[in-house]
């Protein structure tokens, strides 16, 4: 049996039928976990998990609450050291967080709950994610209003002010900088109505045809599933299932309910 959720170094890209169709334009990151284990205050949360996106991927990663998704995604985003196995990115382990390289090298996050500052506008937001000259507030401003027409017909209300999807599709904004070259959600549709999580995805999907490499932390499995080209479900800190998203959907049930943690499956 095979390692769940990591393909062998030297497979970037190994073979995948439902992988996002498009012509990349944007070199995404290589991210892997490589049995990696981390934790808060002497408590393991995680437990050799191994976890793999590429550029073009949409790597969901599923599980219940309280399965250890977000502390996955502060290891991946350098928010937390491990304290055990490999983080490597683009072929370069990372020894302890470094939150502000990775950034500086493309990687965008946008945290559970939104990650907007209430009192802002939508337009001191794209100020704050873009660089200091006026050329470059106005293309992000541009570019966020061609994406997201809502905001930039609300460029000077404040996010607080904003709906619920509102302040979604403004967080991913942050994405819409040049030079993003990874995206790391954690849980985007929550609260959200479907139509809103329907043109959210579909803008994830867009990301990753670019090239975007996209990690999306989900507990609701349908809607991450349909635009997925790898996933995994994370149970009580373990990778209990990983595969391709059909393989996954199959599997679901029984990853959530059955099956104990020492003994992980994967269909990879």
């Amino acid at each position: 049996m095979s390692d769940p959720g990591i393909p062998p170094h030297d497979a970037v890209h190994p073979p995948d039928r439902e992988r996002v169709d498009g012509a990349g334009t944007v070199q995404g990151m290589v991210i892997s976990l490589e049995s990696v284990r981390a934790g808060y205050g002497g408590i393991e949360v995680l437990h050799d998990v191994r976890l793999f996106a590429g550029p073009g991927d949409v790597c969901a990663l599923l599980g219940p609450n309280g399965a250890g998704k977000s502390t996955t995604l502060r290891v991946v985003s350098g928010r937390l050291a491990i304290g055990g196995g490999l983080v490597v990115i683009d072929g370069a382990a990372i020894r302890k967080p470094q939150p502000a390289r990775l950034a500086a090298d493309g990687m965008c996050c946008i945290p559970e709950g939104r990650g907007v500052f209430p009192n802002l506008t939508v337009e001191e937001h794209v100020s704050l994610w873009s660089g200091r000259r006026r050329a470059e507030r106005r293309d992000l401003m541009n570019a966020v209003a061609e994406r997201f027409p809502v905001l930039g017909s609300r460029r000077r209300q404040l996010a607080g002010s904003l709906s619920g999807g509102e302040r979604q599709m403004l967080a991913l904004s942050r994405s819409l900088r040049p030079g993003v070259r990874a995206l790391v959600c954690d849980e985007l549709s929550m609260g959200l109505a479907p139509k809103i999580v329907e043109e959210l995805y579909g803008y994830l999907a867009g990301l990753a045809r670019s090239g975007v490499t996209v990690i999306v932390v989900e507990q609701f499995a349908d809607m991450v599933l349909s635009i997925a080209t790898r996933a995994s479900v994370l149970v009580g800190g373990r990778i209990r299932l990983a595969g391709t998203p059909g393989e996954v959907r199959a599997g679901l049930h029984d990853a959530y309910l059955g099956g104990g943690p020492e003994a992980p499956v994967s269909v990879t």
